[in-house]
């Protein structure tokens, strides 16, 4: 759309809807409306009158009324206001890039800094700077390659993603559940076990896209930005980010596919690119060749896929590797497996003589086909991954020797804020035997680090105990039922569908 709007310069839909209540949710997701920002850009037209709506609620409006709107003035949506609200929100204690500005140093000049930063923007002055290569080690021992953005690319790129999402969450389907405003991974696994509880679901597709974020094809992705975005200013930035490169080494190597991992607009990138190639696409799919129910729940680059018949899951999966290989996209083969799976997995499995139902993984736990304790219904189990905890367990222990000498209050407050942000997130119904077993391991750990720096005597079994009980959290769990959260959060709309 070529048209600006004098007061806004904002992509007006070119037809208004009828007048309605609320804002309608999106029929098949069930999706609650995006989150708005407050208090940057509202003006008035008099005195008297009251502040005209924020300036991102008007394209979040347009974006919704006009599915095909393309938006030609963006980056005036980057205010200073808004660069220090993206500041404010990084972490102070980042490792720094390439530039080896931390944010206390940043923060001593700030405004001047972001007005700096803000004039270089809108000027076409800015340039983005190579990321620092960096490798954290995953829970099966390979190691994850991050790129760590310069200070001044992260606010940015958080800045102009704030704006970029008034737009695309008004796109973006309800079983996308990764790096998105008010949703996190319980909101996902949530909505998986609704699914197989409550759905016709008797097999699971397991998959994972290999390499997914190194295998971005820049060119497609830009044409998907472009189906929404008309600001030439923001596409070069976008196009500066991917073209920056990574400094490992010494040596700056350019990047001519992928988005780096740790960057702050990467996750709404590939948000973005799996949007047109996958979510679309298996939507479109379920509605048009699916001969029974088909849900679909996917956070970031891992998804599974239930199917009430073998059938459709086998042709899914057919033509799901064309369609990948299509946008130089291809699915793992050792992470990719069609289980049967589902309330009544057990009973076919046994008639048959095959024995109890495969499991899957799925955002760190292992989904276990149960029963309940009188046997009579169908439980879905979740259990920690053991190669997480067994992962998380042997970082502690490197930590604690490094920690070896310190007070043991200090000690103390340390393990506690751990455990305690274990159970935050594996605190789930059925899982009260894992997370016991892992307050127990940390507990021998310590005892372990405490007689290692000569106090045998005060690391007796009993004296552990009462210090376990003052310092680490008791295992409880903290979350409801998967099934109570999910109705209430969606109002029995199924965001898997």
């Amino acid at each position: 759309m070529d048209g600006q709007e004098k007061s806004d310069r904002s992509v007006v839909p070119k037809k208004r809807p009828n007048k309605v209540a609320g804002a309608a949710a999106e029929a098949v997701e069930g999706r609650d409306r995006g989150k708005g920002n407050a208090g940057q850009q509202n003006a008035r037209r008099t005195q008297s009158r009251a502040s005209a709506p924020n300036a991102l609620d008007r394209v979040r409006e347009a974006a919704r009324r006009d599915k095909k709107a393309r938006f030609t003035a963006l980056l005036h949506h980057v205010t200073v206001e808004r660069l220090r609200a993206a500041f404010e929100a990084l972490s102070k204690q980042a490792a720094p890039g390439v530039d080896g500005v931390s944010w206390e140093q940043y923060r001593e000049e700030l405004e001047a800094n972001l007005r700096g930063l803000h004039s270089r923007l809108h000027r076409g002055a800015y340039r983005a700077k190579p990321s620092r290569r960096a490798y954290i080690s995953k829970a099966d021992g390979r190691l994850r390659p991050l790129g760590i953005a310069a200070l001044e690319d992260k606010v940015v790129q958080r800045a102009l993603a704030e704006v970029l999402n008034a737009i695309y969450e008004e796109d973006f389907l309800g079983f996308s559940y990764g790096f998105r405003p008010r949703r996190g991974q319980h909101d996902a696994l949530d909505a998986l076990a609704y699914g197989i509880r409550w759905r016709e679901v008797s097999w699971v597709l397991d998959a994972d896209i290999r390499g997914f974020f190194d295998a971005i094809d820049h060119e497609w992705l830009l044409r998907f930005v472009e189906h929404r975005i008309g600001d030439r200013r923001v596409l070069r930035l976008i196009q500066k980010w991917l073209r920056a490169g990574v400094i490992e080494e010494g040596k700056k190597h350019v990047m001519e596919e992928g988005t780096p991992q740790g960057a702050t607009i990467s996750p709404l990138l590939a948000n973005l690119y799996l949007h047109y190639v996958f979510d679309l696409w298996s939507h479109q799919w379920r509605r048009r060749r699916a001969r029974n129910e088909v849900i679909v729940v996917r956070y970031a680059d891992d998804f599974l896929v239930g199917f009430c018949n073998r059938a459709d899951a086998a042709q899914f999966l057919a033509e799901l590797r064309k369609r990948l290989q299509r946008f130089g996209l291809e699915l793992q083969p050792d992470k990719t497996r069609l289980i049967e799976f589902g309330r009544y997995a057990a009973e076919r499995r046994a008639r048959r003589g095959q024995g109890k139902p495969e499991t899957f993984d799925f955002l760190g736990f292992t989904h276990i086909c149960g029963r309940s304790m009188d046997g009579k219904h169908f439980v879905l189990m979740r259990q920690t991954m053991r190669r997480r905890m067994t992962a998380k367990l042997r970082e502690l222990k490197a930590q604690l020797a490094r920690r070896r000498h310190t007070p043991l209050d200090e000690q103390g407050q340390w393990l506690g804020r751990v455990v305690r942000g274990h159970l935050e997130y594996y605190g789930v119904p059925t899982n009260s035997r894992a997370i016991c077993a892992f307050r127990d391991e940390v507990t021998k750990l310590w005892r372990q680090a405490l007689r290692r720096r000569g106090s045998r005597r005060g690391t007796q079994w009993c004296h552990m105990h009462r210090l376990a009980e003052q310092w680490l959290p008791p295992a409880r769990i903290q979350h409801p039922w998967p099934d109570e959260r999910f109705i209430v959060k969606t109002r029995a709309k199924s965001r898997v569908r």
